[in-house]
């Protein structure tokens, strides 16, 4: 008799097996589980011959297999035969995995590098756009001339202070007067025969016509009056320097470009300086500017002293016109270079300074602007012409234009033909 429950006498349990018994004797092999070893392993094939000793497999009392790695034939990461992914081959070595596929890593790398450019291009588009202050209007100058061939721009530089402290003020030698006035004066023609870069200097002898004010919008009607240029600019701002140019010139202005004195010492810096060979030794108490002969690097502080020196040049201001221009086009032949181009530790810095400060008018875009600054590269690299307006003489302090010569000049312009006029 046994206390065992129905159905658990002590008889043969193979259908229960895994259940534990009852008896004395121990389950029979038909239902044990049990280990099969292979055969012995050959003399001198051992752990140290080389060769792999024969794996445990396990199967249960009917002959099926129970728990086996696989490990005794080679499938535990790899194939069959052994050669799969990290798994030892028939020669005990690891197989190696697939070659990578470099042309879709190649094709992934330009796929990410475009995109980047592309981003970067685009974000630096908006960026520099939002900078520039269009603050020209343009449209309310009067009475204008017929646009001819090719781009004009009037470029400005002005005596501003703004943005300067006490401190800057004296080092660079500005003084301390309140509004602006133009401090120099340039035309420059873009077309297919070159660019043409022609100074106006602020002593010209001009008429004021009639035209409407920048901020009343109120009509001054012209009274013949004759002052210097640049009297203009002080009575009503960049608009009406725009109109007495027209006026006196018969040439449609397309753009309109100014900076100041911060603005003009900024970018130079911004660079790394500007190399200049100085035509002769230069020494102005006034402009602060102290210069030997010969070929030297400007920074900002010095390149607005020598664009602004005059009393010690022997033509006054027709010389120191001259050096403007100079100086202008190697300023703009140093940003235009691929130092500065592909240096963004140089670009963004230069493209800052020069946006902040410069003021243009509303229609001017990025890529007006920077037509501007490669036409003023090509002049300075001899593939233009750059010349003061032609001077007839003086009249009270003031320069007279040769309007004969001034006449085919601005003919030559509006038809975008070669310049072969002459200036001073």
């Amino acid at each position: 008799m046994t206390n065992w429950p129905e159905a658990w006498p002590q008889d043969d349990r193979g259908a229960r097996y895994g259940r534990g018994s009852g008896s004395a004797q121990p389950e029979s092999a038909r239902v044990m589980r049990q280990v099969r070893r292979g055969s012995a392993v050959p003399p001198g094939q051992g752990a140290h011959g080389g060769g792999v000793p024969p794996q445990a497999s396990y199967v249960d009392g009917r002959g099926h297999g129970g728990y086996d790695s696989g490990y005794n034939t080679g499938q535990v990461y790899g194939s069959p035969a052994g050669g799969g992914h990290g798994g030892p081959g028939d020669d005990g070595r690891y197989a190696s995995g697939p070659a990578p596929d470099w042309r879709r890593r190649i094709k992934l790398t330009a796929i990410t590098v475009a995109t980047l450019l592309v981003v970067t291009t685009v974000g630096t588009y908006f960026w520099a756009d939002s900078k520039l202050n269009r603050e020209v209007d343009l449209s309310i100058v009067i009475d204008r001339p017929e646009a001819g061939e090719g781009t004009n721009y009037l470029i400005v530089g002005s005596d501003s202070r703004a943005g300067l402290t006490d401190e800057q003020k004296k080092k660079l030698r500005t003084g301390s007067a309140e509004g602006k006035r133009t401090d120099s004066m340039m035309i420059l023609h873009t077309g297919s025969n070159g660019p043409t870069l022609i100074s106006l200097p602020r002593d010209s002898n001009v008429e004021i016509p009639t035209f409407k004010g920048s901020e009343s919008g109120k009509t001054f009607q012209g009274t013949g009056r004759q002052v210097k240029l640049n009297a203009a600019y002080a009575e009503d701002g960049p608009e009406l320097l725009v109109r007495t140019v027209e006026f006196n010139t018969g040439l449609h202005i397309d753009h309109y470009v100014e900076i100041g004195f911060a603005g003009f010492a900024n970018i130079v810096d911004a660079v790394g300086g500007v190399e200049m060979d100085i035509p002769q030794d230069i020494k102005d108490t006034k402009s602060g500017a102290d210069f030997k002969k010969g070929k030297q690097t400007l920074n900002g502080e010095e390149a607005l002293a020598f664009v602004r020196t005059r009393y010690a040049l022997a033509g006054s201001d027709l010389d120191r016109t001259k050096n403007q221009q100079k100086f202008l086009s190697a300023l703009s032949s140093q940003v235009a270079t691929p130092s500065t181009v592909l240096n963004p530790f140089k670009l963004y810095p230069t493209m800052g300074a020069g946006l902040d400060s410069l003021i243009v008018d509303e229609e001017m875009g990025l890529f007006d602007l920077a037509g501007m600054f490669w036409a003023m590269k090509g002049v300075s690299g001899g593939d233009g012409t750059s010349m003061n307006m032609p001077i007839a003489g003086s009249s009270g302090g003031n320069l007279l234009w040769d309007k004969a010569k001034v006449k085919q000049l601005v003919t030559q312009l509006n038809n975008d033909e070669k310049v072969t006029v002459k200036g001073n």
